[in-house]
């Protein structure tokens, strides 16, 4: 069993940054692929981003393609979340998950096997 906790979330001004922090408990955490997702009021959770478990490759949704960075750090069993140039649509609560199958690459919130249980966003204009 793993066991995810986000932390970072709270109100920014458009234009401003984040940086989401997910840290896991379990030692096998550097065995997953781990993935960010967001859900806002009223709309299915999507994706946001997902990074292998050597960090050797990140994938992004279109609408946070060059805002966003993904990035892991095994030793802490940490993954992170940074977003810049917040605009008020990123509005949403932000969950991480891990994939237990690290041959794949997941962009789709039933693939993933555990999940956090999300931290708040909010983009003010």
């Amino acid at each position: 069993q793993v066991q995810l906790v986000e932390s970072g979330g709270g109100l920014v001004q458009a234009g401003g940054s984040l940086r989401l922090s997910c840290t896991a408990s379990g030692r096998a955490f550097s065995s997953y692929n781990m993935g960010w997702f967001r859900q806002a009021p009223g709309k299915e959770r999507e994706f946001v981003a997902t990074i292998t478990w050597r960090a050797s490759n990140t994938y992004y949704a279109d609408s946070v393609k060059g805002r966003f960075t993904i990035s892991r750090d095994n030793a802490k069993n940490t993954v992170y979340l940074q977003m810049n140039s917040l605009k008020p649509e990123d509005t949403a609560v932000y969950y991480c998950a891990a994939d237990q199958q690290p041959l794949r690459v997941a962009d789709k919130w039933g693939e993933y096997d555990y999940w956090g249980q999300g931290t708040q966003v909010t983009v003010s204009s």
